[in-house]
């Protein structure tokens, strides 16, 4: 696993301001850890790398922007978007994935999504292409964005500033929240497994 600290620190706020922007949205950006790289920021943000009161805000409207995006470019897109290749920065499967998601959840997609990698990426997509009214749409993504985009940055700067010698729980954390954010795509395997 790269070191995240290293990974955060090198890209500086602009840099994380990007990742999530991307991540949050711009269909290239489903490979970005987005849950981990939060958490980090926010225990560097308690250790003085970061001022915490500028990370938080900067996060929120990193995630509702690149929602945003992704909303209008599968209004615009439409169905091409499912008739596109496969490539490095693209995945038809993604797409099929946050497809089916969307269909399950509807609204409250566009808030549990925020939660799942990957399917993060494309659910604001597959929102537009399905020509959900985007008030609608904005009301939870605010809401979404909120939750996870202050969420992760304030339990790491918690954690950093409550737990003494923190710098030694920020790896299993990390890894915890990792492992936690793949058990919607192992549950369905599992139960595909069982009916074969």
């Amino acid at each position: 696993m790269p070191d995240l600290v290293t990974i955060v620190q090198t890209a500086g706020i602009i840099g994380l301001t990007a990742i999530i922007f991307a991540e949050s949205g711009l269909f290239f950006g489903f490979f970005l850890p987005g849950d981990s790289l939060l958490f980090t920021a926010g225990y560097l943000a308690s250790q003085g790398f970061f001022n915490i009161y500028l990370l938080v805000p900067l996060m929120v409207v990193a995630a509702i922007a690149g929602d945003s995006v992704g909303y209008w470019t599968g209004k615009k897109v439409g169905p091409l978007l499912f008739t596109r290749p496969d490539s490095f920065l693209f995945s038809q499967k993604r797409v099929q994935e946050a497809k089916l998601f969307f269909e399950r959840y509807g609204a409250l997609s566009i808030i549990i999504a925020r939660f799942i990698p990957a399917v993060r990426t494309f659910t604001p997509i597959v929102a537009g292409v399905a020509g959900m009214e985007y008030k609608k749409f904005l009301t939870y993504n605010v809401v979404g964005g909120l939750i996870w985009g202050a969420g992760f940055p304030i339990a790491g700067y918690f954690l950093g500033s409550v737990v003494p010698d923190a710098d030694r729980y920020v790896l299993p954390i990390v890894g915890l929240i990792i492992v936690v954010s793949f058990v919607p795509f192992v549950k369905p395997y599992i139960a595909y497994l069982r009916g074969k």
